[in-house]
């Protein structure tokens, strides 16, 4: 089922959740929704599902205005963030409880119904489970019933309002993974809120970045991450070092460095914001290059297979975030309180309205950690 949302506007008293929100979904589509708290995007799922009213625009599925329909009619099924079980049902009696509380005329057998739990209770990987109760189950298992309880109905849109919030990062992380398989197993239109970067971008086919009740970019991750809309979107998907700079006879000036680019006329004298992703942060134990300031290592810890080292930059601010391999880090000895010099081999500009400034890279960058971990080091 497709769905097609236009023009839709929400407010509660003075405060706009939603403005002039224009979005299509395809049928199939897995989509997310991201933003910060009070986006809009809860607003916007339960106004897709029938449980808030708009005040304005309209909501198709299947080219169908579904202004006069409630969330029954609308063949919907709703995940929430704290699973809603009925503690004193079963797991059996939860994933049933749709089916059961319908019309005589609409309601399955009692065999059909257990067949489709039993289907469902395998298909989301809690078979024999059905007699157990709600808390003698882990989260991620509640999360699940949760899940096929939404599915019994069979409904042609699913809807989750941040479904792994409550959970661990390990229990998270292996349900992303599940949820994405059991989309392409059963291809239900799919839409799912959430605040975690991450999640967005490992389980949709779509990101739909919202702001103050605002859509800010909808694409595909690899659109949203490498080609930004504006300065929010970029901030907001993935760690970035956010440093204010400004443009002055054709280069970047970001405190005692200057970044030789080939920048619009039109925006010389603006001041701009400069982002650098912490992997594009160039360090090394020796000044080799005119492009290179000084720094302390101010603290440094493991992530992976990836460290994340803090530095205290001269002439800048702020804490700046880098993160360098194991390899590179045991090669020039990188420890907390070490004097080094860093370079940004890679950034983004954006103006003062928060859109992106086009500019041709003409500076390069000779840095040992650009040489050691074979990185093209240019701005771009």
């Amino acid at each position: 089922m497709g769905i097609i949302v236009k023009s839709l506007s929400k407010t509660y008293g003075s405060f706009v959740a939603l403005h002039d929100i224009n979005l299509d979904i395809a049928e199939g589509e897995l989509i997310a929704l991201l933003g910060p708290s009070g986006s809009g995007k809860t607003t916007l799922l339960r106004i897709i599902g029938g449980m808030e009213v708009s005040d304005s625009g309209s909501v198709l599925l299947d080219n169908e205005n579904q202004a006069n329909k409630n969330m029954r009619d609308r063949h919907i099924g709703f995940v929430f963030q704290n699973y809603a079980l009925f503690r004193h049902m079963t797991v059996f009696e939860n994933v049933a409880f749709g089916l059961q509380v319908r019309s005589h005329k609409l309601r399955p057998s009692k065999k059909e119904i257990r067949s489709r739990v039993i289907e469902l209770l395998k298909l989301v990987q809690l078979e024999g489970l059905e007699k157990r109760y709600p808390s003698q189950l882990s989260g991620g298992q509640r999360q699940r019933v949760a899940l096929a309880r939404a599915l019994a109905i069979k409904p042609k849109v699913l809807l989750l309002d941040e479904p792994f919030g409550a959970l661990d990062a390990k229990v998270r992380q292996e349900l992303r993974r599940w949820l994405r398989k059991l989309h392409h197993e059963l291809n239900i239109t799919t839409i799912f809120v959430t605040h975690d970067q991450e999640e967005a971008l490992e389980v949709a086919d779509r990101i739909v970045v919202m702001n103050r009740g605002k859509i800010e970019q909808a694409g595909t991750a690899e659109d949203i991450y490498h080609k930004p809309a504006g300065a929010f979107v970029y901030r907001f998907l993935g760690q970035v070092n956010h440093i204010q700079g400004y443009i002055r006879d054709g280069s970047v000036h970001v405190g005692p460095l200057t970044l030789k680019t080939a920048v619009p006329e039109s925006v010389n004298g603006q001041n701009v914001d400069v982002f650098v992703r912490p992997h594009a942060v160039g360090i090394a134990s020796e000044c080799s290059t005119p492009d290179m300031i000084a720094a302390r290592v101010s603290h440094m810890y493991q992530a992976g297979s990836r460290i994340k080292v803090e530095l205290e930059a001269e002439g800048i601010q702020k804490t700046i975030e880098a993160e360098v391999t194991e390899e590179y880090q045991r090669q020039i000895g990188l420890s907390r309180n070490q004097h080094v010099y860093i370079t940004f081999r890679k950034a983004k500009l954006f103006g003062p309205d928060g859109k992106p400034i086009d500019y041709e890279a003409s500076y390069e960058s000779s840095s040992l950690q650009a040489k050691e971990e074979a990185r093209i080091p240019q701005i771009s």
